[in-house]
């Protein structure tokens, strides 16, 4: 209840009264790639509130997006323009566009917000733009082939870019902006998540079924946890203590406890779940669902689907804030 201080002549509403207003849920944003626009979740009503931009598109062919760690800009990998757009959430419209090289597909912010970091599929790079300056700085080249996704690990310190041609894991130096290791994958890697503390990076191996585990020390693959069929994506939630994994064949999300590294849960999903985003609390998950123009939510306490959203045509991923 809101709290009441009277003065004469002047009506005041105490602070926490204020907070408590200003509080809302947060909001997922899911790019759907065919219909190039964004469906913008409440994360506690589920109901799609409006899309971005309200008409049109930002393209024919939008993919990944990124949070800004401000939580008030969003940007867009625009694929057939081979650009990055930057959206105003609060004016819910695109400011600028940043042209970052051939084909991008993922992209990822670094932990200060001050890096954006775009995978060029075909250009086998990976190039670097400043979020001050908003120009592209460097393009690094990668030893591998055909690099998809793109990652910042969490101390800000390295880069790891899959390359799904020649199944391997460029690991580049954001310092050096230099390419400074390359780890032999399994088959086909795709989506990559790390421990919070940076000490280790997990790589969801498609063709194989399976998530590599690697010591960011030595950059050895140390275990392979067997998951679902066509695994792709890998999201690891706030302490650390579990994985989730999407299963683009199976249709569904292997939960894996990070201390045991052992599946613990399988959780069905729509058809060809992809990448997944978690809310702050930890309590919800939303997956993508590519093939079901949808997205799932998961009870990460109960390991229940508990809802199931319409969005947009090939909806690519989500990012919640």
């Amino acid at each position: 209840m809101a709290k009441f201080i009277s003065v004469p002549g002047i009506l005041f509403i105490s602070l926490s009264s204020v907070a408590h207003i200003a509080v809302s849920a947060p909001l997922a944003y899911v790019p759907n790639e065919k219909d190039g626009n964004i469906s913008v979740i409440d994360t506690e009503s589920d109901k799609v509130l409006y899309t971005i931009p309200a008409t049109g598109r930002f393209g024919s062919k939008i993919q990944a997006v990124a949070m800004h760690p401000s939580g008030q800009k969003l940007y867009v990998v625009v694929r057939d323009a081979n650009a990055v757009a930057m959206v105003d959430l609060n004016k819910r419209e695109e400011l600028l566009r940043i042209q970052v090289g051939d084909e991008p597909e993922g992209i990822s912010i670094s932990p200060d917000g001050k890096t954006l970091a775009a995978c060029l599929e075909e250009e086998n790079a990976v190039s670097f733009v400043d979020l001050t300056t908003f120009k592209m700085t460097h393009t690094v080249k990668t030893q591998g082939r055909n690099p998809e996704h793109c990652v910042f690990s969490p101390d800000g310190k390295w880069l790891l870019a899959s390359n799904e041609e020649s199944s391997d894991v460029d690991v580049i130096d954001t310092k050096k902006f230099q390419s400074t290791s390359l780890i032999k994958a399994t088959k086909h890697p795709r989506g990559i998540a790390f421990a919070p503390n940076s000490k280790l990076a997990y790589v969801a191996n498609e063709a194989a079924n399976l998530v590599e585990v690697i010591n960011t020390s030595s950059w050895k693959v140390i275990n392979k946890i067997k998951v679902g069929l066509r695994s792709n994506g890998v999201l690891v939630n706030a302490d650390g203590s579990r994985m989730y994994v999407s299963n683009g064949g199976g249709e569904n999300i292997s939960v894996i406890d990070t201390t045991s590294q052992k599946v613990i849960a399988t959780i069905p999903t729509g058809k060809r779940p992809w990448n997944m985003a978690i809310t702050p609390d930890g309590k919800k998950l939303y997956v993508a669902n590519g093939k079901s123009n949808s997205v799932t939510v998961i009870d990460t306490v109960t390991y229940k689907r508990v809802n199931d959203i319409a969005v947009g045509q090939l909806p690519w991923g989500v990012a919640i804030y």
